[in-house]
């Protein structure tokens, strides 16, 4: 995408002037965050204050010289500790913390740490953002639904195609995680109590909040990969395991035979609801957002063999001989793991409030995906691996 030089007035829904806003983004140098920055330098008035422990991804937007450069800067903080948070807050007109550790892997063997990321290092942005009358947006996730009501039907059952049994709606949907001993839930539940805090803070106190339920948000500068940008031998998500199993040439692990179903939608699609509801703050307050695509549903299996397929294309690499291998949860995940079933957003609110719909099919997000995985790590990854026969 090429940089907008000249940005007009902007007006929301209504048609009303959209005044430039001064934003405290925590998490601005993570996926979705650079993605956000981004759209906000080079589309908007808006201003960031930009919080995070690692800037990387965000580096071209921080670079002087820039048309923008005076609208954004980079305040190198880990919440946990530092005190000049709640000055940052102060300064800025809303809020949006997408701070949060949302790694599966991560889920089980770092249970404790997921639960303080996402629910005890939320609570004081949360208390900041009502002691200072300060809007919030917060990210929370579609992993909050946990596993469908249709998963505890028989498997015969004519009831699981029935849509009320498994697509996810916001105000009406229960949240149903697995038993204690399966701490993979450690992330939905931390989730799920910091979403009732942040209700009840708007009910009891008048706090203006807005809550973001991400389903699988997919694009360029998602994720690491293992060994080249991140710890070697640390897990990420299912898309940047399968590109580096693509670019090592080695076949995508599909775990318990990648039954499991889920939507993808497009990282620029996505940041475009998010503007929405930073502009138009009478329609987005105090209400909670499946942003996805529902059209975009795949298995996990079927995931790998697009995957394959397109990566093949954008790669020139021949297709492998064995493109999949079936690993059960136990192996590569550990103790403690379980997975929902489904997840599909219903998108009746947001088209609603927001007239938001999202564009990009699967192939064509796919294809702008691994494009970049390819262009970005494909030539490290090969370094890697010839160092590591060498040695």
């Amino acid at each position: 995408m090429v940089a907008t030089t000249k940005v007009g007035v902007r007006r929301n829904l209504d048609g009303e002037q959209v005044r430039p806003l001064k934003l405290c983004i925590i998490g601005a140098g993570g996926f979705i965050g650079s993605h956000l920055c981004e759209k906000l330098m080079w589309d908007t008035h808006h201003s960031v204050l930009a919080v995070d422990v690692y800037g990387d991804k965000i580096q071209h937007l921080l670079a002087p010289g820039k048309s923008w450069s005076d609208r954004i800067e980079f305040h190198k903080i880990n919440i946990k500790h530092d005190s000049r948070l709640e000055g940052l807050i102060k300064l800025s007109d809303l809020v949006i913390n997408l701070a949060a550790i949302c790694t599966p892997a991560d889920y089980n063997t770092r249970p404790l740490d997921t639960i303080y990321s996402n629910f005890i290092d939320a609570l004081p942005v949360v208390q900041y953002c009502r002691v200072n009358h300060k809007r919030l947006i917060h990210f929370s996730t579609c992993e909050v639904y946990g596993k469908t009501i249709g998963s505890f039907l028989p498997a015969d059952s004519p009831l699981k195609k029935d849509p009320a049994y498994y697509i996810l709606k916001e105000d009406e949907s229960p949240c149903i995680f697995g038993p204690i001993e399966k701490q993979r839930w450690s992330y939905a539940c931390a989730k799920q109590l910091i979403e009732r805090f942040i209700y009840a803070e708007g009910a009891e106190n008048d706090l203006e909040f807005t809550i973001v339920r991400p389903f699988n948000w997919i694009g360029p500068r998602m994720d690491f990969i293992p060994g080249i940008d991140g710890p070697s031998e640390s897990v990420p998500r299912v898309l940047a395991c399968f590109s580096n199993n693509l670019m090592r040439g080695e076949p995508l692990k599909l775990v318990d035979g990648g039954q499991s179903q889920r939507t993808f939608v497009y990282i620029k699609d996505a940041i475009e609801a998010v503007l929405r509801m930073i502009e138009n703050p009478a329609r987005a307050n105090g209400h909670i957002f499946n942003v996805g695509n529902p059209h975009n549903e795949l298995t996990v299996r079927e995931l790998a063999e697009l995957m394959t397929d397109v990566y093949c294309k954008v790669s020139g690499n021949p297709r492998p001989a064995v493109p999949t291998i079936d690993v059960t949860s136990m192996e590569f995940y550990g103790q403690g793991y379980d997975d929902s079933d489904k997840r599909i957003p219903d998108m009746t609110i947001i088209k609603k409030q927001l007239e938001w719909e999202p564009k990009t099919p699967v192939y064509d997000l796919m294809e702008s995906t691994l494009t970049y995985q390819h262009t970005t790590y494909a030539q490290a990854v090969k370094k890697a691996m010839s160092k590591t026969l060498a040695n």
